[in-house]
């Protein structure tokens, strides 16, 4: 029977996924676009990244395919050099000796100039924009789009308004500066774009070091970053820096060839004459290949007025460096290279003339892609072969979005990845958002994404933790029986449940790497094991081993699992110690806390146990050496045998409460709830109690998780008490209020009441205070209240407490 090929969905041929027919069988050449290195990198970057990452692993461990995957570091370009440059600006600025009112004046001069750059409708003919009438002008132009309304229209907000709100915020910072007299740092956004107009080109350019410090700290944190997030590093990484003759060489060859000409310094790409000589250009967005502004950005906010092109979609393979630019030489003098040529040099000079896989984020299909493709194709041609395949297949990530706005670093909507770590994801759980959508997909993560990832997650967990807890004390009790899984028998339970996964899920992997309908096969057999062994009283742990085994070897692969290392055999979340870290030492927080255990339970006078003092004195110690002469490197195997001892003393101490003295009682009631609350949660270790004189199970769960749980038990306790004892005094009040009004003789209740005006010999009132009879309606009223007062008054007399 024939196997079904993996399928891709390809840019190159838009539809349904083709076959993958790698050009050498078993192996794949794979390049893919890097980063520009000018700050620090974002979800959108993440989202990028982690799905090519997910893709690569599945290649590697799941198709055991030899990836080549090589990516580059663009680390000159124009944003990095609008950067760099107006970071030294500034930061010669700063050095400079101003008065006060100076700075006042340049804040004041770049204030105005951002705004008639950035936001029109704050620029009135003949009226000054101040500081002072700003906060006016910005809701009167823009205050429908700081509401969530578009710019103009019904239509949803995009990236236009995203670009409002950037500079709105820049602006609202400079004006509380400029209000305070604090001008740096508030006003640094503003004063960055006005200095550069202003000196741009007097910086020199020579001393490239404003550039490479920067690219150089951020490549750093780019990587740091993605350590964080369990990509794999690149197998090679290039940087355009490194690349400039090879660059020049490039360039040249195209020219020769008569697809490229020079203008005043700067080389094009000559498109017509590209399909003039039988080629296709924008072979990926042709619906876009005359978008100009997508052209414009593809060029770089730098590349303008360096000549006049042949074909308005002419588009630079070198650039005439103007003053305030870095440069290297070339045959038509000093400049440096376009956006677009560094990864065609870099990925044919490591992969050569064709390679396999190219990806990279969906907003570089078109005119990044599109071309690289053109100007490779138009390097390696040969007119006696026709049109060169230099990409078999382009692999484009969907980006992010944020409020229906594209997540970028221009528009400075976004969250750093460093930030998102520590606020409000873990690697994981990021990662699991993003196999939760299809590679190719745009996603938007909202809040109903993140309870379904959370709640994968969650129950992925759980069922790690009670397969490894049910496996450690069928071990203990003398282990289960071995599970094989070959041979031609039919599957029934569990086991059909499981071939019918690994069928389900291979069927996903193979269409183009349906990681969404991989993760909901996942989620449906761990739920399809709880109701089967929730049902079945007899249920035999190797069927549930062997599924355990199956999921955390595709996590594994899937990048779950930091600590994790191919073939991911284990079960559960890996818990390897690293190669330099001594096993002794790495479980001497579990025996310390054994030690400590002991000698307060031999501090107790415990009777009625002929098994405590057989607990107190077995030591875990030969199981421990046992495991480390095996080879194990496993903590949570290794820290078992003392774990073990420490709950079945706890559970012993437990059996025997019910007959010690009060003292005693109380005593081993504290020392158990120590023992599973502080001792071993700080250990990350859980005892689940069970009845009828079970053992407690064991089961590792991160010790923040349950300190947490255990602080808001906590908390939830003081809230409680904190209730009560405020009603306890609300009563008290309310009690102490009753015994002083009961004090007041019936006869006197209603004396001070400046209502009336007469009363009869019970104290009742007959005259209101104007000489007339009090109404019958009142009457009724206030003998129900004198009566009342009576009994009340003759109760507390009676109880002495008059």
């Amino acid at each position: 029977m024939a196997t079904e090929p993996l399928k891709l969905v390809n840019s190159l041929q838009p539809g349904n996924p083709v076959p993958f027919e790698p050009i050498e069988k078993g192996k794949v050449s794979w390049y893919a676009c890097g980063p520009t290195v000018y700050d620090k990198s974002h979800l959108g970057h993440a989202r990028n990244y982690v799905s090519t990452d997910i893709i690569r692993r599945i290649l590697m461990h799941y198709f055991n395919y030899d990836v080549n995957f090589v990516m580059n570091i663009t680390d000159i370009d124009d944003k990095i050099i609008i950067k760099a440059r107006r970071q030294r600006l500034l930061e010669l600025e700063k050095k400079k000796q101003y008065s006060p009112e100076e700075l006042q004046r340049l804040a004041l001069a770049a204030f105005q100039a951002y705004a008639k750059s950035n936001l029109p409708l704050l620029v009135k003919e003949g009226e000054e924009l101040t500081e002072s009438n700003y906060n006016e002008r910005r809701d009167g132009g823009y205050g429908k789009v700081l509401a969530g309304a578009a710019l103009s229209g019904d239509g949803k907000p995009g990236d236009d308004e995203a670009k409002v709100k950037m500079h709105i915020g820049n602006m609202d910072a400079a004006s509380v500066a400029m209000k305070n007299k604090q001008i740096f740092p508030g006003t640094d956004e503003i004063l960055l774009p006005y200095l550069d107009s202003l000196y741009k080109e007097t910086i020199d350019t020579a001393d490239q070091t404003m550039f490479t410090d920067l690219t150089r700290s951020m490549e750093d944190l780019f990587h740091e970053d993605m350590d964080a997030l369990n990509v794999l590093r690149p197998n090679v990484i290039t940087r355009v820096t490194e690349y400039v003759p090879q660059i020049v060489d490039f360039v040249e060859k195209i020219v020769s060839k008569g697809f490229a000409y020079e203008v005043e310094g700067s080389v094009y790409f000559d498109i017509g004459a590209f399909e003039k000589g039988g080629n296709t250009y924008a072979r990926l967005r042709p619906d876009v290949r005359n978008d100009e502004s997508l052209q414009a950005e593809g060029e770089g906010s730098l590349s303008k007025n360096l000549g006049v092109k042949r074909g308005a979609g002419d588009f630079a393979l070198w650039k005439k460096s103007k003053a305030g630019e870095p440069y290297w030489p070339s045959p038509w003098g000093d400049g440096r290279p376009g956006w677009h040529i560094e990864c065609s040099v870099m990925a044919s000079d490591v992969l050569g003339s064709k390679m396999d896989i190219h990806s990279g984020g969906i907003d570089l299909a078109f005119p990044h892609h599109d071309n690289e493709l053109a100007q490779s194709e138009a390097y390696f041609c040969d007119h006696s072969k026709g049109e060169h395949t230099w990409v078999n297949y382009f692999l484009h990530m969907g980006h992010l979005s944020i409020s229906g706005s594209k997540m970028s670093k221009s528009l400075k909507n976004f969250q750093t990845i460093q930030d998102a770590l520590q606020t409000s994801y873990t690697a994981r759980s990021m990662r699991i958002v993003f196999l939760m959508g299809k590679w190719n997909d745009g996603v938007e993560i909202s809040p109903d994404m993140r309870l379904q990832a959370d709640n994968w997650e969650t129950t992925v967990n759980n069922f790690f933790v009670n397969t490894k807890s049910w496996l450690a004390e069928a071990d203990a009790a003398g282990g289960i029986k071995a599970l094989s899984l070959d041979g031609e028998k039919p599957k029934e339970g569990l086991l059909a449940e499981l071939e019918q996964a690994k069928t389900d899920l291979h069927a996903a992997l193979l269409n183009s790497f349906d990681t969404p309908k991989a993760m909901l096969i996942i989620l449906k057999l761990v739920t399809a094991t709880n109701i089967y062994i929730k049902d079945n009283k007899d249920v035999n742990l190797a069927e549930v081993e062997a599924i355990a085994r199956w999921i955390t070897k595709i996590v594994g692969i899937f990048g779950l699992d930091a600590r994790a290392e191919p073939p991911y055999n284990g079960i559960g979340w890996a818990s390897q110690l690293s190669a330099d870290i001594d096993p002794k030492s790495a479980i001497a927080p579990y025996s310390e806390a054994l030690t400590r255990i002991r000698a307060d339970v031999e501090a107790l006078s415990v009777t009625g146990s002929e098994g405590i003092a057989g607990l107190l004195s077995s030591d875990p110690l030969a199981e421990f050496e046992a495991l480390v002469d095996a080879g194990s490197r496993d903590l949570e195997k290794l820290a078992l045998p003392y774990l073990r001892s420490a709950s079945r003393i706890r559970d012993e101490l437990r059996r025997v409460v019910s007959s010690q003295t009060a003292d005693t009682k109380k005593s081993l009631l504290a020392l158990t709830d120590r023992i599973r609350d502080q001792d071993l949660t700080n250990l990350g270790v859980y005892l689940d109690d069970r009845p009828d004189n079970q053992p407690s199970l064991i089961k590792f769960i991160p010790a923040a998780e349950l300190i947490a749980a255990r602080e808001e038990k906590a908390a939830q306790a003081a809230e409680k008490a904190k209730k009560k004892e405020e009603a306890r005094l609300a009563l008290e009040k309310q009690q102490q209020e009753a015994r002083e009004k009961a004090k007041v003789p019936p006869e006197e209740l209603f004396k001070a009441d400046e209502r009336y005006g007469a009363w009869d010999e019970q104290g009742l009132p007959t005259k209101m205070k104007d000489g007339s009879d009090v109404p019958k309606s009142q009457q009724k009223q206030l003998k129900k209240a004198w009566d009342k007062q009576k009994r009340a008054h003759e109760d507390l007399k009676a109880k002495g407490g008059l």
